[in-house]
């Protein structure tokens, strides 16, 4: 397309014919830097829109892309504002419009969420998606199984970062024992450290007691429990007893790794010499006590 061409394709239209089809919320001060430009310098590129319908004063339309800079020549009191005119449907509108918005910023988790939901309703695959949002189609492919299953509270921890998309997949379907073992085996690796393995039992904890998805009710607290959970409680607290067993075996194999890697250290005359050269005279006392009237 020339130049000419797509100049041609930009209209002129009243910003009070324009309705925002899904306003979102923006950060005041960068709004009124926007406005700040848009006055000194004016409107670098057109907003988008598509023609809705049409009545006595003319055609109406929905805005695709350009909340902002539409906010911004309306605070500035004008009533026109160029524009590109689409032709395309509500849907397809909508998640071009959270495409774009996703490219230009950091998006949210609905945002994401729900661009992935549609463009997957609408017959996308994974790679194609991915290729619109720029995610990676193994991430997206992970994320559309959690969606289907409905695993909110999984998804939510993917997203804030401090759990990895195949850790949740293999959350959302594992039994109790199988979970006590996967748990335990990402902890040795350091896939999981301690702060984040906590974090990761006490949502595993609460997504089976009140349930996947956000918005859902812990039981009542006058429901006597039955049988069968309270046996699950108990397993639960077996399961959990046997993973602070194995925790401390491996900090204690691991202890005594270090201090017999220690002590024959500081039976090296030169290495004491230079621990001396560098002021370093100070042991951490679990380690001393372990090391006392042992050493030469």
């Amino acid at each position: 397309m020339t130049a000419d061409a797509e100049t041609a394709l930009i209209h002129t239209i009243p910003v009070d014919r324009i309705r925002i089809a899904n306003p979102r919320s923006r950060n005041r001060e960068m709004f009124a830097a926007l406005v700040d430009s848009i006055a000194s310098v004016g409107l670098k590129r057109p907003i988008t829109v598509r023609r809705t319908s049409i009545d006595e004063d003319g055609p109406k339309y929905d805005l695709i892309c350009g909340q902002g800079r539409l906010e911004a020549v309306m605070a500035l009191g004008e009533t026109t504002i160029p524009a590109l005119i689409e032709d395309t449907d509500e849907a397809d509108a909508y998640l071009r419009g959270l495409i774009e918005n996703m490219a230009r910023r950091k998006h949210t988790n609905r945002d994401l969420l729900t661009a992935i939901r549609i463009m997957e309703d609408r017959g996308y695959s994974s790679t194609e998606i991915g290729a619109k949002t720029g995610l990676d189609p193994s991430y997206i492919s992970g994320i559309l199984t959690l969606l289907r299953e409905g695993e909110e509270r999984l998804i939510a921890a993917v997203e804030r970062g401090w759990m990895p998309i195949y850790l949740a997949s293999q959350i959302a379907h594992s039994d109790d024992f199988t979970l006590q073992n996967m748990l335990m085996d990402a902890y040795q690796e350091g896939t999981l450290k301690g702060p984040q393995l906590l974090r990761v039992r006490r949502l595993i904890e609460r997504r089976k007691l009140i349930g996947k998805a956000y918005g859902q009710k812990w039981p009542g607290k006058d429901q006597p429990p039955s049988s069968r959970r309270l046996a699950q409680v108990y397993q639960e607290e077996v399961h959990r007893q046997q993973m602070l067993i194995r925790k401390a075996d491996i900090g204690e194999q691991r202890l005594i790794l270090l201090t017999s890697a220690l002590r024959r250290l500081l039976a090296d005359e030169h290495f004491r010499t230079l621990l001396r050269a560098e002021g370093l005279l100070d042991l951490p006392k679990p380690l001393a006590d372990r090391l006392k009237g042992e050493m030469p």
